[in-house]
């Protein structure tokens, strides 16, 4: 039996997913999601501009069962990422994102340029 691969989803992947780009057709079919109600937020204010509110809520209520809750310590290594990264102009959400992928040794999935070439990440345009 091949072992099903987890994955940080990012806005980014979600966003990419919802726009049916072929290269993300297969993180929709046996992995495993993970995100956190921020990533959450960030789709569902960018559905909520493009499709409306009950497209946004619906996406909303079946993603939230994937998310993970954020503690202090991964508060605190996200700030020293942005901190030591600042260069790339990165913002809270995706570092935030980033470091919890990195502590649950999965890969942050995104297709976001100023991830690109950084360890740890899934990078697909």
């Amino acid at each position: 039996m091949e072992k099903i691969e987890a994955f940080f989803f990012d806005s980014y992947a979600f966003y990419e997913i919802f726009a049916k780009n072929k290269n993300y057709e297969k993180y929709t079919k046996e992995v495993i999601i993970v995100t956190t109600k921020l990533n959450l937020m960030e789709v569902h204010y960018g559905l909520l501009r493009k499709y409306g509110k009950e497209t946004a809520d619906n996406y909303y209520g079946e993603f939230v069962k994937y998310t993970v809750e954020i503690k202090d310590e991964m508060i605190k290594e996200a700030n020293v990422f942005r901190l030591h990264e600042i260069e790339r102009r990165l913002s809270y959400v995706d570092c935030m994102g980033y470091i919890i992928a990195k502590m649950m040794k999965i890969k942050f999935l995104t297709g976001d340029k100023q991830f690109k070439n950084l360890e740890n990440v899934e990078y697909v345009k």
